[in-house]
């Protein structure tokens, strides 16, 4: 089985790429590639610049990445208690093409921020929407005070019962046939 992982920011040293990246080590028994959204760069979207330019190659090739994969898992980064502009830009632009984006891929969502929250308003969004996009979340954990709970030097959770609850999250996805 194939996961996709990827965190929904263009942060190059995002804390949230480092989660997607720790949980997704979890999924001993998969295929699993993380994405760079860095990779995923669009012009800004409008309807203005769907006219013009059409549906972007780009856009393609992430629909393209989730379309071969049988789960998915997203660990969301927080701006102003929302999704970040780079991933809502690429979210906005595949859903032109495909608006069931998620296209009824089992998910795990996770978050996390330096803060008390981990980051738990934007995931309550992307949790809350996903049924809207044929995403069918089969787990949301929001991780908080990442430099309290994380090492970053070992890549390890070292909060014992957050690293519990995430590979408790991840389990849903281990179980795909």
């Amino acid at each position: 089985m194939k996961i996709i992982g990827f965190a929904a920011t263009n942060h190059k040293k995002s804390i949230n790429y480092q989660i997607v990246e720790y949980g997704c080590s979890f999924l001993k028994d998969h295929e699993v590639e993380i994405l760079d959204l860095n990779d995923y760069e669009l012009p800004l979207y409008s309807q203005d610049k769907e006219q013009q330019i059409g549906h972007p190659a780009i856009a393609k090739a992430f629909l393209e990445k989730l379309s071969t994969c049988d789960g998915i898992v997203i660990s969301f980064a927080e701006h102003n208690g929302s999704y970040t502009a780079a991933y809502k830009n690429l979210f906005d632009w595949c859903s032109r093409i495909e608006p069931k984006i998620f296209q009824n891929k089992p998910m795990v969502f996770l978050s996390t921020s330096p803060g008390a929250r981990g980051g738990a308003s934007v995931l309550a969004t992307a949790v809350q929407a996903a049924p809207y996009f044929n995403g069918i979340v089969k787990a949301s954990l929001a991780i908080p005070s990442f430099f309290d709970n994380f090492d970053s030097k070992k890549q390890l959770l070292i909060h014992a019962e957050l690293n519990e609850q995430l590979k408790d999250a991840m389990s849903h996805l281990n179980h795909l046939k």
